[in-house]
């Protein structure tokens, strides 16, 4: 990279380093990243989300308040069930990612 940039892209990196930033502090919450990362796997109903990964229903909702709200994950209503998803694939190759490098392997 060259000591100096030009000033279009610096103010490029810049925007792309606050977009950044603001992803990681969404994902720095424990129960969203579990959340993401079962979402990794497919779609999911709150019900489903709730037994999988045992988080008690208002913290669920709230969590998955913040990622919608935050365009992490996205849904579609099936009569009374309401079913989120991944939005981006780019989430999903950085959850996928983290999860290579941090978490345990299965033996």
């Amino acid at each position: 990279m060259a000591n100096l940039l030009d000033s279009a892209v610096l103010t490029a990196m810049k925007i792309a380093a606050t977009d950044t930033a603001n992803l990681l502090k969404t994902l720095g919450n424990a129960d969203r990243l579990l959340l993401l990362c079962q979402l990794t796997q497919g779609e999911a109903c709150v019900s489903e989300l709730e037994t999988l990964l045992q988080i008690q229903q208002p913290t669920l909702s709230q969590q998955l308040t913040v990622l919608r709200n935050e365009g992490l994950v996205i849904t579609r209503r099936e009569g009374k069930r309401i079913y989120y998803s991944i939005a981006d694939e780019k989430i999903a190759i950085l959850l996928n990612t983290l999860y290579q490098l941090y978490c345990p392997a299965k033996e």
